[in-house]
């Protein structure tokens, strides 16, 4: 037998077996724990795939059979952490009901880190994984199905042979949004950039482009922070001197209320001059004066809805659609009319 590559042996799960074999988890485990429940067909195209993929058996895989709990990995970034709290929650509820132990990994940088991070886990014969990131770009998700695991990403859609995605669809909502200003006669909107949050950022510019080609128009309202400038505050003072909005729509609640005290601050009026929308909720719309408008999205549901799938996964079941969009709200606060 020609000898596996190092990067396809450490990718090797019990899910890779049992994906290999047609079979649940807990078939697996029983024939790795050499029990007589497992017909004898089934034994031996088990003990096929293992030997095809020389997977080497470890505790979670001989701990399936005796009805331990397993082990999900979850990875989010360190600083979106005090922003997901009902997120995690979910899952963790939905974990507790399946049996499932949470692993929790945290990221600090972009995809090679994300890569590392999963690495890891794959070593660690994790049975699957959750990935909140909302840093990574496109191109970066496309990255996540190159392993062979069980992956649900929650943020943006996305789905392959092993991923299945929860996600709130932030180009429809902003191009919802910015259709209804359309509608009104307001044109001038402006968009702050978000380099920390790229994709996001990339929905919001999508969502809005659209709208207006839709009306036959194109934005050119795109607000872009030098590199130079390390805060959205330093640059939209000086940005509010020469140019003027209707709307400014931003990803963040810290941008938004950037924005809002470089305008107070000018004397210009919120909402009665300029328009205020953040598109992330968070408790600190409520908390800021005027309050900020922003979409409510259902961040619990996030959470228990992609570790119900992730079980879906692991035992094989019928999962259907594999990229679950959940439904958002417009929340008006004081910062719109």
């Amino acid at each position: 037998m020609a000898e596996r590559p190092k990067d396809d042996m450490k990718r090797v799960t019990i899910y890779s077996v049992a994906h290999e074999a047609g079979v649940s988890l807990a078939t697996v485990s029983r024939v790795i724990n050499g029990s007589n429940v497992v017909r004898e067909d089934t034994r031996q195209r088990v003990q096929a795939a293992i030997a095809k993929l020389e997977y080497k058996p470890n505790a979670i895989a001989q701990g399936l059979a005796l009805q331990k709990t397993t082990s999900i990995a979850l990875v989010v970034p360190e600083s979106s952490f005090a922003y997901i709290g009902k997120i995690i929650n979910g899952i963790l509820n939905v974990a507790k009901i399946y049996k499932y132990n949470i692993i929790l990994h945290t990221s600090t940088a972009g995809i090679n880190e994300m890569n590392e991070i999963i690495e890891n886990i794959i070593k660690s014969h994790a049975d699957g994984v959750i990935v909140y990131n909302d840093h990574l770009k496109t191109e970066d998700l496309n990255a996540l199905k190159n392993y062979n695991i069980p992956i649900v990403y929650i943020g943006n859609r996305m789905s392959g042979d092993n991923i299945c995605s929860v996600f709130v669809d932030m180009k429809k909502a902003i191009y919802d949004l910015v259709t209804s200003y359309l509608h009104k006669g307001i044109d001038d909107i402006g968009i702050i950039q978000d380099r920390k949050n790229p994709l996001a950022y990339e929905q919001i510019l999508a969502g809005t482009k659209e709208a207006y080609r839709d009306f036959g128009k194109e934005f050119t309202g795109e607000i872009l922070i030098p590199a130079e400038y390390r805060t959205t505050y330093a640059y939209f003072k000086k940005y509010i001197e020469n140019h003027n909005h209707r709307l400014i729509i931003a990803n963040r609640d810290s941008q938004a209320l950037a924005v809002s005290n470089c305008l107070q601050e000018a004397n210009i009026r919120i909402p009665e001059d300029v328009e205020i929308f953040c598109a992330g909720d968070s408790k600190y719309n409520d908390m800021v004066r005027p309050q900020l408008s922003s979409f409510s999205v259902p961040s619990y549901d996030l959470g228990a809805v992609a570790m119900r799938i992730m079980t879906k996964m692991l035992n094989h079941d019928d999962i259907g659609d594999k990229e679950i969009e959940l439904s958002y709200l417009f929340t008006p606060r004081q910062s719109t009319k």
